[in-house]
């Protein structure tokens, strides 16, 4: 990859783990069963870690302040927000929402791993194979919670 892929990648990576962290965030504060909601309020706080990852790594200028990225509306065209507010809409599900995290995680996951193989840089490969693991590690902290909620044996 040119340094103009990986930094757009790296910038799409930086917004991805946003839009994650917005689903998270305005998920939580909809949820009425405890354990999904912490579910939900610590993933939150993971993916503005794995955006902040993304965000030391990034070559470009364009991104001034994390913080003030960060702190940004969300982006009402990515995948997550549509999902959050296609659920909302619906009279927000929390089966829903736990299965609707356990598919973008899913997606995610394999996303990172993708794009780590396709980068030549050690390093920064090593930051998305690092996200990729911990977003494994989400998709089954969601799988438990929705199998707990629901009965189901682990």
């Amino acid at each position: 990859m040119g340094l103009i892929d990986v930094q757009k990648a790296i910038k799409d990576s930086i917004q991805t783990e946003k839009d994650a962290m917005d689903f998270y965030k305005y998920g939580a504060e909809r949820m009425m069963e405890d354990k999904a909601r912490q579910t939900f309020e610590i993933l939150a706080r993971e993916e503005y870690q794995h955006a902040e990852s993304f965000y030391r790594i990034y070559p470009g200028d364009d991104i001034p302040s994390f913080q003030e990225f960060m702190s940004a509306p969300p982006n009402t065209e990515s995948d997550w927000w549509k999902g959050l507010q296609n659920l909302l809409m619906q009279d927000f599900d929390e089966r829903k929402a736990l299965e609707l995290a356990i598919e973008q995680e899913d997606a995610l996951e394999k996303t990172l791993r993708e794009m780590a193989a396709e980068i030549d840089d050690p390093e920064i490969s090593k930051v998305y194979l690092a996200n990729a693991t911990s977003t494994h590690n989400h998709l089954e902290l969601v799988e438990d919670d929705y199998k707990a909620m629901f009965g189901m044996s682990s």
